[in-house]
């Protein structure tokens, strides 16, 4: 019967890699969460999108979700630059 072969070495790249890799921006994309009332998240998103036009940067609301109180949680999404 064959016998596995151990896997410290394996978790530990895994786990130097993912710290190394932590605080770095994560895929092709600029993102920022924010979590405001209706009116200024409407103001933040129009800045966003002023700022940033979706036909060159490709601007999106990522996602979003309404929280008690008429607070709204979401994130914007777009790429670094125009290029």
């Amino acid at each position: 019967m064959a016998k596995s072969p151990p896997l410290d070495g394996l978790k530990r790249r895994i786990n130097r890699h993912r710290q190394e890799m932590a605080g770095q921006q994560q895929g092709h994309f600029v993102r920022e969460t924010y979590r405001l009332s209706r009116e200024e998240a409407r103001q933040k998103a129009r800045e966003w999108f002023d700022s940033f036009p979706k036909a060159a940067y490709w601007t999106e609301v990522e996602s979003w979700r309404q929280l008690e109180g008429d607070c709204i949680e979401f994130t914007m999404r777009r790429l670094p630059t125009a290029d």
